[in-house]
């Protein structure tokens, strides 16, 4: 499997975008700005767009999405998410008053886009790629997802604070090679790091102290103008996992 990051951060302000992770070209993990970056030709290639819950973030583009590729199409994008935030895109966003509800256009019987419930721990199998839901703790109900080629698996994180169950199902994935997890605020912004469900590095540190796989780590999501400062403070740790930085146009393989 080939993931392409084409947003990463946890903001915008050129040249942030959110995150919008391609993979194989016909997966989008995540719908943010940074989906924006795609030539319409490689938009229409998209046939599945996994969400890990419903903030803007994550799910700016998907509504844009839809409108881009709806008459280039013979069936539908399908979105994999929890029935919360199914919900919650159905209320607030294709609900023909912030955006046309696509489940019903073109027609009822032929829609640009349908949904489809995921359930933590069970498996989407597209074409041999295993799409998996992971535990995650947020402000809003959100999980992560564990992509699995056969050959290695990549894990990410999603947004999430502090979660033992993440990392316990982490440690059981034997082929693990990559994890991507966020880290949003530096150490100076702890109080709002933990009001808003999310990650420092000091508790990153904490985090990964429970990861027994000797997976390379990849740091996403951090908040407009705070990257330097959290990198200065995740080398200071000297975390083993020697996390980097997750970068637009980066391509991890595995």
């Amino acid at each position: 499997m080939r993931l392409e990051v084409f947003g990463s951060d946890g903001g915008i302000g050129n040249p942030l975008r959110t995150l919008a992770l391609l993979v194989d070209d016909d997966i989008l993990v995540e719908a943010g700005s940074g989906l924006g970056e795609l030539p319409l030709e490689r938009l229409v290639r998209i046939d599945h767009v996994f969400v890990s819950h419903s903030h803007l973030d994550h799910i700016a583009c998907l509504p844009l999405l839809i409108d881009a590729v709806a008459a280039r199409r013979d069936t539908p994008v399908v979105v994999h998410a929890t029935q919360e935030t199914i919900a919650s895109l159905r209320e607030h966003v294709f609900n023909w008053s912030i955006w046309p509800d696509f489940t019903a256009l073109p027609t009822p019987e032929r829609p640009a886009l349908t949904f489809e419930p995921l359930d933590l721990g069970k498996s989407v199998d597209l074409g041999g790629r295993l799409f998996t839901a992971l535990p995650a703790r947020h402000a809003v109900p959100t999980v992560g997802f564990l992509l699995d080629s056969g050959r290695a698996s990549l894990a990410y994180s999603a947004d999430t604070s502090t979660c033992d169950e993440l990392w316990r199902t982490l440690n059981q994935v034997e082929n693990l090679a990559h994890v991507i997890v966020e880290t949003s605020y530096d150490d100076s912004l702890m109080d709002l790091t933990i009001k808003a469900g999310h990650l420092s590095p000091t508790l990153l540190a904490a985090e990964l102290a429970k990861l027994e796989r000797p997976a390379r780590v990849h740091i996403a999501h951090m908040k407009s103008g705070l990257a330097d400062t959290i990198l200065r403070e995740v080398e200071r740790l000297a975390l083993p996992h020697q996390p980097a930085h997750l970068a637009r146009g980066q391509v991890l393989e595995f």
